[in-house]
């Protein structure tokens, strides 16, 4: 019979993402696994209900125990060793298993989906010049809004969920009541060509939802006071066409465009703050590490009900929530801000500090349609016609890996509330969920007949719907 061997011991010092030290080192046996270090962190937190931890030694993160992490690492035992943890979404969102049904009334295909920041209502633009809105709890189609003369090509929900901006290639705005399906002010008209992309001012920045930005091919973007039904500001000085416009929480306005650059403005004043350049062909698309937060306003996905509610309060009382919530997700520092191109690479920026980029990410072998920051801003993802989707670290933009398993490009991307999975469309006709941790497909969606052109998850996370080219919209 052999001796009990001694187990070895470690010294660890537990450090939040920061670097910040939590409590003084300790000693531990080297076979403990991530549930006693989560016991033992939780008591040096003293928070009141306990957090969900994960923790990470030298970027590898502890699964089994810290032995087994270690393992083929040189550990010099007289050190402390680090050990980063990280609080992971206090909730869980189930995956999507199947269709539940098949949406029918677009007479051609449909060219964006999106649920209203509290996942209440959902809208849908389409070829067929109308935005549809449709009832979730039965699924069903609930108003039809007509009034653009040409295709919609994008749809914005302000952050309070009380309205929706749609504008169309004959280059028209049309803003929409969700709850009565009727048009609301005029017709926000001056764009001299088609309209690329929507985006609200930030709940926190304005309780009203008053402004809107647009982006347009004829190179501007301009921004306009819905209440008023006009242009506030015109703001000029990309040569081509630009692609899409962002509103930061910071008070910064950021444009990508063909003409390879990013630009960053004031949005008080419309003052060019600076020019971002590295991409060598057209930028697609662009991310904020804080958009998440940004869309879903004052609304917690942590707190959603089975019925989802519009959020009440007063505006003072909504402006106060969204700002608590966007100050948690930012942290101490600025939003960080990824970028896609036709040049098959990414760029990760810190638009607000600095005009040269953090990080180039290669890797992609063609155009990339889409990039996004996980809700917790750890993860890039990054969506392409080289029929992957890769996985990026969201601070360093580290490559983390590729999920493979669609046979043809991917048009879009959306995660999950909790950041654990990620759902995708293809023009392969199929949607898959992946998971974020093990980094493997977690279920097959068939169910379109022709490629899947738009997808979003619900930011109360129970259902995903997706619309394309067969005139469809699935749940």
């Amino acid at each position: 019979m052999a001796p009990d061997r001694d187990v070895q011991r470690l010294l660890i010092q537990f450090r939040d993402e920061a670097g910040e030290a939590l409590g003084s080192p300790f000693d531990v046996p080297v076979d403990i696994g991530p549930d006693k270090l989560q016991l033992v962190c939780n008591a040096l937190l003293q928070k009141d209900e306990p957090v969900p931890l994960a923790f990470f030694v030298r970027d590898a993160e502890i699964v089994a125990s810290l032995e087994k992490t270690l393992a083929g690492q040189v550990v010099e035992t007289e050190k402390v060793l680090d050990i980063i943890y990280q609080p992971q979404a206090v909730f869980r969102v189930r995956a999507v298993t199947r269709c539940t049904s098949s949406l029918e009334g677009h007479t051609e295909a449909v060219i964006s989906v999106a649920f209203s920041p509290t996942g209440k209502y959902l809208a849908s633009g389409s070829g067929d010049t109308t935005v549809r809105f449709w009832d979730l709890s039965t699924e069903t189609p609930q108003f039809t809004a007509k009034g653009h003369r040409h295709w919609v090509l994008s749809i914005a929900w302000s952050p309070d969920g009380k309205k929706l901006a749609s504008g169309c290639k004959n280059s028209q705005i049309f803003l929409w009541d969700p709850a009565t399906g009727s048009q609301i002010g005029r017709v926000l008209s001056g764009h001299s060509k088609w309209i690329t992309c929507l985006c609200w001012e930030p709940l926190h920045l304005n309780p009203e939802c008053r402004y809107l930005a647009s982006a347009s091919k004829d190179s501007s973007i301009r921004v306009w006071d819905t209440l008023m039904g006009r242009c506030d500001k015109i703001l000029t000085s990309h040569t081509q066409s630009v692609t899409c416009v962002k509103w930061g929480g910071d008070g910064l306005l950021y444009s990508s465009s063909q003409d390879r650059t990013i630009k960053v403005w004031r949005s008080q004043d419309g003052v060019l703050c600076r020019t971002l350049q590295g991409h060598a062909h057209w930028v697609n698309t662009m991310a904020l590490s804080t958009d998440y937060v940004l869309r879903t306003g004052a609304f917690e996905p942590a707190e959603a009900t089975i019925n989802p509610q519009d959020v009440s309060g007063s505006l003072a009382e909504l402006k106060k929530k969204a700002q608590q919530r966007y100050d948690q997700v930012r942290g101490q520092e600025p939003e960080r801000l990824v970028s896609g191109s036709d040049d098959f690479t990414l760029f990760l920026w810190k638009p607000a500090e600095d005009k040269k980029p953090l990080e180039r990410m290669t890797g992609h072998q063609a155009l990339i349609n889409q990039v996004l920051f996980s809700p917790d801003t750890r993860i890039i993802a990054s969506a392409s016609f080289d029929k992957s989707i890769k996985l990026w670290d969201g601070r360093t933009g580290k490559y983390l890996t590729s999920l493979r398993g669609h046979v043809s490009a991917v048009y879009q991307i959306a995660w999950s509330a909790d950041s654990r999975l990620l759902v995708s469309g293809s023009s392969d006709s199929t949607l898959k969920v992946w998971d974020a941790k093990t980094r493997k497909l977690a279920i097959d969606l068939p169910g379109h007949a022709d490629e899947v052109y738009a997808t979003d998850w619900s930011p109360d996370g129970q259902r995903v719907a997706s619309g394309g080219k067969d005139k469809c919209l699935r749940m």
